[in-house]
C-alpha cells in the first residue's frame, strides 16, 4: 500500500510512502521480503534450523524468531555482546524472539567480527548440529530476489525511489526491477561504504548511495531525528523507526527542501519496517534523559 504524505512541498513534489510495515505483524517490511525465500530453500534443502547473526535490538533477530515460529523451523541467533545473556528479560527484541522460541549464542564481540569465517561457522555446526545459514541482515541472493518484489506495476508512476542501506540487499532488488525511468536512492544508515556490497547483487547502475543522513552511525540518533520523526507522526499518522526508514525520510524531505529534486518529482520511500526496534530505543534514550519516541 502506498500512502500520500499530506504535506505541501515545494516545487509541486509528490511524496509517498510504501508501507512496507504492514505487511506482517511481526515479520515486517523488507524482513519479510529477504527471510521468503531463504525459508522456502531452508525447507527444499531440509533443513530444520535457521541459524544467523544480530545485535541487540536486531530488527533481524526478531523476525527470523517469528519466522521460524511460523514455518515450523527452529532459530539459532548468534547474538553480538556476552553481557546480553543476563538482560534478555530487559531487552524488548531478545525477549520478543526467546518466546518465539528461537535460542541464543551469546559471544563477544571479537568472535562476533568471525562470523563469515568458515571455521567459525563449522565450531557453530559442531556445537549445533545443521542448519540452515541466513547472514546478519539477511541478504543473500535469495533476500535479494524477495527485495525485487516490493515494486509493482503501481510503483511505475513515480521518478525515484528511496530506501534505507544496511547491507544492501534491499537496494539491490529494488534497483533490479525498477524501471529504466527510475532512480533509485540508497540512504545509508551507517558510516560505512556499501557501494561494493550494493554492486555483488544490483545488475543496473540506476541507483545512487546518498552517505550525508546516517546521523553518525548505525542505530546513532540525535534530538533532531527524534524530534522529526515525531513530527511526521503527528502530521501523517505514520510511523518511522529510528535506525532506517527514519534516517531516510528526513534525507528525502531535506533534500526536497534544498533542491535536489526536479519539478514536479513523484518519489516514493520504501517503509522498511523496524517498528520494533522503537522499544529499546526509548530506552536507551529515557536513560540518557533525552526525548523519546511517541507511539
Amino acid at each position: 500500500m502506498n500512502q500520500t504524505v499530506q504535506i505541501r512541498f515545494p516545487k509541486n513534489i509528490h511524496l509517498a510512502i510504501k508501507r512496507e510495515d504492514l505487511l506482517h505483524p511481526y515479520i515486517s517490511g523488507n524482513k519479510f521480503r529477504k527471510l521468503k525465500y531463504n525459508v522456502q530453500e531452508a525447507k527444499r534443502q531440509g533443513k530444520t534450523m535457521l541459524l544467523t547473526f544480530g545485535g541487540a535490538y536486531s530488527n533481524h533477530i526478531a523476525a527470523t524468531a517469528a519466522a521460524g515460529k511460523e514455518y515450523g523451523l527452529k532459530t539459532m541467533g548468534v547474538i553480538r555482546g556476552e553481557e546480553l545473556a543476563e538482560k534478555v528479560n530487559d531487552n524488548p527484541t531478545l525477549s520478543f524472539a526467546r518466546d518465539c522460541g528461537m535460542e541464543f549464542e551469546f559471544v563477544t564481540r571479537e568472535a562476533y567480527r568471525q562470523k563469515t569465517e568458515d571455521e567459525f561457522i563449522e565450531t557453530l555446526r559442531q556445537k549445533f548440529g545443521d542448519f540452515y545459514l541466513v547472514p546478519e541482515g539477511g541478504t543473500n541472493s535469495f533476500a535479494v530476489k524477495g527485495c525485487e518484489e516490493i515494486l509493482t506495476p503501481d510503483d511505475t508512476e513515480f521518478d525515484y525511489i528511496a530506501c534505507a542501506v544496511g547491507t544492501g540487499g534491499t537496494i539491490s532488488g529494488i534497483a533490479n526491477s525498477a524501471e529504466d525511468h527510475q532512480k533509485v536512492l540508497g540512504f545509508s544508515a551507517l558510516k560505512a561504504d556499501l557501494s561494493a556490497d550494493i554492486a555483488k547483487f544490483a545488475i543496473k547502475d540506476n541507483w545512487q548511495l546518498i552517505t550525508d543522513y546516517h546521523f553518525g552511525g548505525y542505530a546513532k540518533t540525535d534530538e533532531s531525528l527524534i524530534a522529526f520523526i515525531n513530527d511526521f507522526y503527528a502530521k501523517t499518522n505514520i510511523p518511522l523507526d529510528p535506525v532506517y526508514t527514519g534516517k531516510t525520510v528526513f534525507g528525502v524531505i531535506d533534500m526536497i527542501e534544498n533542491g535536489y529534486f526536479p519539478e514536479g518529482s513523484r518519489i516514493l520511500v520504501i517503509h522498511t519496517g523496524g517498528l520494533q526496534g522503537i522499544d529499546g530505543m526509548n530506552k536507551q534514550l529515557h536513560k540518557k534523559g533525552l526525548l523519546t519516541i511517541k507511539t
